[in-house]
C-alpha cells in the first residue's frame, strides 16, 4: 500500500477539495458534461480484438513523471482517474470516457476545473480464464512485473500530451494508445542467489491452463563445496520480488546519486540501502554465520503481486501449491532438509500475515513464524472497520451526522487518505476486484466465489455497505484470531512455541490493533500455554518488525539476519532425535 510521491500543486489541493464536495459515494445524480475523451488503439501496436480496462489519466500540465504513475489513493497527491471495461475491442474503435464515468478522486468529470493538462491512456489487457469451477473470467495476467498494471509487459498506453480539459465544452479529445509496455529481462543466476521456475499442478488444474511459481534463492557460502550438506529453509514472503532484494556482494557505489526518500526523510536512502545490502553479503560469508538457504517466492495471481499464501476460492490452492510442491521441489533441488522442524517463515505486511497464516494452516510444515505487521489477523480490526458489527465500511454514521473512517496516518496521527479514498482509486483501476489493489485482493482471498467466478464483494465499492453474510464466510476461513481460538485444542499443541507477532504503536495502516486482539488470545491459551511473542514498537510505523535499537528505515532491510539467533535457539529446542544439526554447521 505505498506508492512514491510527486510533487504537490495548488491544483492537487483543489482537487482534493473538490472531492469531498462531488456526488456522494452513495451515488445521486451527476451533473452532467458534455466532454468526453474518446480513447481508441493503433493496430500496428497490438492486433486485436482486446479486453481489459481503460484507464484515463489527467495530471498537471508541469508534472515531472507520466500520469500513468501518478494515480494513488491519497486525494491531495493523486492524478485524476477515470476506468471504463472493454470486451472485444477493435483497433480505431472509440472507448468513450464521458461524464456517467465514475473517477477518482473527483467522482465526476463535471466538476474537473477547466485548464490545461497532461492526458494519458492506458489499457490493462484480460485474457480469458476456464476456471476448473465451471467459470469463465476475464482478467489480467501477470507477465513478469507483479501485477503493476502502469508497468505490465503487453499493455498498450498513450504518449503523454497537453491539452485543454473544459467540462462545460461539447467535445470529444481523442487519444491514441500507441506504445506497448516491453518485455522483462529475467535475472541471471550468480554464485549466491538461484532462480527457479516449475509448473505447478494444483495451480494449472484450477486456472484451466498452465501455472507456474518461482523462486529466488539464497545459496550458503560454500553450498558448492560441501554437497553433503542439508540446509534450514528460511522462507521470506512478501510482494512480488523481481530478484532477492537487500543481498550485494560488492560495496556500494561511490558515484552512486543520492536520492531522498521522503517516506523515512532520509537523504541518501539509495545508498544506506547498498551499504546494508553489502553487510549482509559479508556476513552471510563469514565463517561462524549458520548456513541456511533463505527464499523469496514469486506467486502472482491475476488479482495481486501475490496470493496472500493459502488455498481461497477464487484464487485456488495456492497453499497448497507452495506448501506441497514449490517448497520440496527447492529443497530438492538445493539439499534443503525437507522437514518441518528445519522451515521458517518470516515477513512483514502481506509477508506477516503470510507468514502467520501458512504456519496455522500448516502447523505441523513449520517451526516458527516471524510476522512483523501482519495485515489484520483479527477481522473486528480490519484495519479500522469491524466487519461483523459495523454497516458500513466507509463511515461511522449516527442519527444526525457520519464521519470517514481513516486508512493511513502518520506517526503523529495525520491522516492522508481513507477507506473510502482507496477502494474508490481501486474502482478506477479495475471493476470485480481486478485493480490489482490492496482491499480487492484481500476480497479474492478471503471471500467465497459468487456466480460470475469473480470473488463476492464484502461492501459495495461505491458505499460502502457491508454483506454480513460474506463476513461471516471470512470470520470461518481465514480470520487468524478466530481459527485459533475456535481451534486451539487441537491445533495449538502443534504452535507451542511458533508464534511470534510484531507492530509498531503507530503502525500506518492501523495494523497493530488486530494485534491487540489477537495478543489477548493468545496470552489467554493455558493448553498449551502459546510460548511465543507479541511485541510493540513506541510511536513506530508501519512496518516495525521487532527491532528496538534501529528505525524502520534500517530494520526493514535485515529480516534475513534479525531473526536467526531465534531460529536457531527453536531448532535446538525442537528437533527430534537423530536429526542434522551439524552437516549445515561447517
Amino acid at each position: 500500500m505505498r506508492f512514491p510521491m510527486f510533487r504537490l500543486s495548488a491544483f492537487m489541493i483543489l482537487m482534493a477539495a473538490l472531492s469531498a464536495s462531488c456526488a456522494p459515494a452513495d451515488g445521486g445524480d451527476y451533473a452532467t458534461s458534455p466532454l468526453s475523451f474518446a480513447v481508441q488503439y493503433d493496430g500496428e501496436a497490438r492486433s486485436g480484438p482486446l479486453d481489459g480496462r481503460v484507464i484515463l489519466l489527467i495530471a498537471p500540465a508541469d508534472t515531472e513523471s507520466e500520469p500513468r504513475f501518478q494515480l494513488r489513493s491519497e486525494p491531495a497527491r493523486s492524478a485524476q482517474g477515470f476506468g471504463i471495461d472493454v470486451e472485444a475491442w477493435q483497433p480505431g474503435e472509440p472507448a468513450v470516457i464521458d461524464g456517467a464515468t465514475f473517477g477518482h478522486p473527483i467522482e465526476a468529470l463535471a466538476d474537473l476545473p477547466a485548464g490545461e493538462y497532461s492526458v494519458q491512456a492506458v489499457l490493462n489487457v484480460y485474457e480469458t480464464f476456464e476456471l476448473a469451477t465451471g467459470h469463465t473470467v476475464s482478467l489480467p495476467p501477470d507477465r513478469g512485473e507483479g501485477q503493476q498494471w502502469n508497468r505490465k509487459p503487453g499493455n498498450l498506453y498513450s504518449t503523454p500530451r497537453t491539452v485543454r480539459v473544459d467540462p462545460s465544452r461539447a467535445e470529444a479529445i481523442e487519444i491514441t494508445l500507441d506504445q506497448v509496455i516491453p518485455e522483462i529481462e529475467p535475472p541471471a543466476d550468480t554464485k549466491y542467489i538461484r532462480h527457479i521456475r516449475m509448473r505447478s499442478e494444483l495451480l494449472s488444474e484450477f486456472w484451466g491452463r498452465d501455472m507456474y511459481l518461482g523462486a529466488h534463492v539464497l545459496v550458503p557460502e560454500g553450498f558448492d563445496d560441501h554437497p553433503e550438506a542439508r540446509y534450514p529453509l528460511m522462507v521470506f514472503h512478501g510482494h512480488f520480488p523481481s530478484d532477492f532484494g537487500g543481498f550485494r556482494t560488492e560495496p556500494p557505489d561511490p558515484d552512486l546519486e543520492c536520492q531522498y526518500s521522503e517516506r523515512f526523510s532520509l537523504d541518501c536512502y539509495n545508498r544506506i540501502q547498498q551499504q546494508e545490502a553489502y553487510d549482509l553479503y559479508q556476513r552471510w560469508i563469514s565463517p561462524d554465520f549458520p548456513r541456511f538457504l533463505a527464499i523469496e517466492i514469486q506467486h502472482p495471481t491475476p488479482y495481486y503481486d501475490d496470493s496472500y499464501a493459502v488455498n481461497s476460492a477464487s484464487q485456488g490452492p495456492w497453499g497448497d501449491a507452495l506448501t506441497y510442491e514449490l517448497i520440496p521441489y527447492i529443497e530438492e533441488q538445493f539439499r534443503g532438509i525437507g522437514e518441518g522442524w528445519a522451515r521458517f517463515t518470516y515477513g512483514g505486511s502481506t509477508g506477516g500475515w503470510e507468514a502467520l497464516a501458512v504456519q496455522v494452516f500448516y502447523p505441523e510444515e513449520y517451526n516458527g513464524a516471524f510476522a512483523a505487521c501482519p495485515d489484520p489477523i483479527d477481522f473486528r480490526a480490519y484495519e479500522l472497520v469491524n466487519i461483523y458489527e459495523h454497516e458500513n465500511a466507509y463511515f461511522d454514521i449516527g442519527p444526525f451526522g457520519r464521519i470517514e473512517r481513516p486508512a493511513h496516518r502518520d506517526w503523529l496521527g495525520h491522516v492522508s487518505y481513507t477507506v473510502r479514498n482507496e477502494n474508490h482509486a481501486e474502482l478506477v483501476r479495475g471493476t470485480k476486484g481486478r485493480s490489482g489493489g490492496q482491499w480487492d485482493i484481500w476480497e479474492a482471498t478471503y471471500s467465497p466465489m459468487g456466480d460470475d467466478g469473480y470473488p463476492q464483494r464484502i461492501w459495495d465499492k461505491r458505499t460502502g455497505e457491508i454483506d454480513h453474510e460474506v463476513a461471516e464466510y471470512w470470520r470461518e476461513n481465514y480470520d487468524i484470531r478466530h481459527i485459533l481460538e475456535r481451534d486451539w485444542a487441537e491445533i495449538g499443541p502443534s504452535l507451542e512455541g511458533k508464534i511470534h507477532i510484531y507492530a509498531g504503536d503507530m503502525d500506518n495502516y492501523y495494523l497493530n490493533n488486530a494485534t491487540y486482539l489477537m495478543e489477548e488470545f493468545l496470552e489467554s491459551t493455558t493448553d498449551p500455554y502459546y510460548a511465543g511473542l507479541v511485541d510493540y514498537g513506541d510511536r513506530f510505523e508501519h512496518c516495525w518488525n521487532g527491532d528496538h535499537e534501529n528505525s524502520n528505515a534500517i530494520s526493514r532491510l535485515r529480516y534475513n539476519t534479525m531473526y536467526l539467533p531465534r531460529i536457531l535457539e527453536r531448532i535446538r529446542e525442537a528437533a527430534p532425535p537423530g536429526a542434522d544439526l551439524t552437516s549445515w554447521r561447517y
